[in-house]
């Protein structure tokens, strides 16, 4: 995999847990035990997609300008998409993906929720 800081990276965010969800053989970035970002392991545990939620808007647009980024794999194809771990999408962009995916997930919970999150790596 071409991304091999990302686990690194996701986990330095506030309040971010991963597991591994056997069924589906996913390794998955969570946020108040919502799903932000999944790594997805082929037959061969290597990694087959990197999956995240984005606006609609910008799915669409990231689809149409880069062949690696595709619907989200076995996920709404509205809000996820999913991304070539060997493809061509730059570093920095699939970082500030990431980002999105986080602060998208965290902003769906209440504020009092958020805080609780928040200060849970701040106490």
């Amino acid at each position: 995999m071409r991304y091999t800081w990302i686990d690194e990276y996701l986990l330095k965010k506030a309040g971010v847990t991963k597991d591994l969800q056997k069924d589906w053989n996913w390794i998955r970035y969570q946020i108040g035990g919502k799903m932000f970002a999944a790594v997805c392991l082929g037959e061969n545990n290597e990694p087959y997609y990197i999956t995240l939620k984005l606006e609609p808007a910008e799915g669409d647009f990231l689809r149409q300008q880069y062949e690696d980024v595709i619907p989200g794999y076995y996920m709404n194809k509205m809000h996820w998409n999913s991304i070539k771990p060997d493809g061509e999408v730059p570093d920095d962009l699939l970082r500030d993906l990431l980002d999105k995916s986080y602060q998208l997930v965290l902003g769906g919970f209440s504020k009092k929720k958020q805080r609780e999150i928040l200060e849970i790596v701040t106490t």
